[in-house]
């Protein structure tokens, strides 16, 4: 059985959890409302203050889909009343980001600025013109927003320079030695 796929879920008080026809899960919570339509094996079951999924049978497709949607169900749960958010932090000489309206705009060595506009339901927060803070309600989403916002200049190898993830190890290469004559 799976270890992940047979812990209950607890649901906070505010948060409602209600599964719809082909095992359509729908939460609500004070910071907005998630909807994701789950595999229709799986058995999704809501107790009180708990959901529970079970599996059909031990077959392999079964397992593997027990714990992800244990897995998924719960990332909409915390969502919706904590939320979700991921910094970054922009290391090098001029590197710098600003909000601009919604959209964030960074400048990060190109001869332009670079202008993200977020999706719906994400948030950019500046805090400093060297951090930034993705927020939001999917961790789905918020993790892909992070992760593009990081492409678009990725951490040097061989400098100190780039858009990190906050707790990232900065991993350096050594320079190229000097040549002996």
């Amino acid at each position: 059985m799976s270890r992940i796929g047979r812990m209950p879920i607890a649901v906070p008080a505010g948060v409602t959890v209600e599964i719809a026809e082909n095992n359509v899960v729908t939460v609500k919570g004070p910071k907005g409302e998630l909807t994701q339509a789950m595999h229709p094996d799986m058995i999704i079951e809501v107790e009180g203050t708990t959901v529970l999924v079970k599996r059909p049978s031990e077959n392999k497709e079964h397992k593997s889909l027990h714990g992800l949607t244990r897995t998924l169900i719960a990332n909409a749960v915390k969502g919706v009343s904590e939320g979700y958010s991921k910094e970054l932090l922009i290391k090098g000489i001029g590197y710098r980001a600003r909000l601009v309206g919604r959209a964030l705009e960074l400048t990060v060595g190109f001869s332009h600025p670079v202008v993200v506009e977020p999706p719906e339901g994400i948030t950019f927060e500046v805090p400093e013109p060297t951090r930034v803070r993705v927020s939001g309600i999917d961790k789905q989403k918020v993790g892909q927003v992070a992760a593009n916002i990081r492409a678009i200049r990725k951490p040097s190898a061989y400098h100190e320079k780039g858009i990190y993830y906050a707790g990232e190890p900065v991993r350096l290469k050594p320079g190229k030695a000097g040549a002996k004559k």
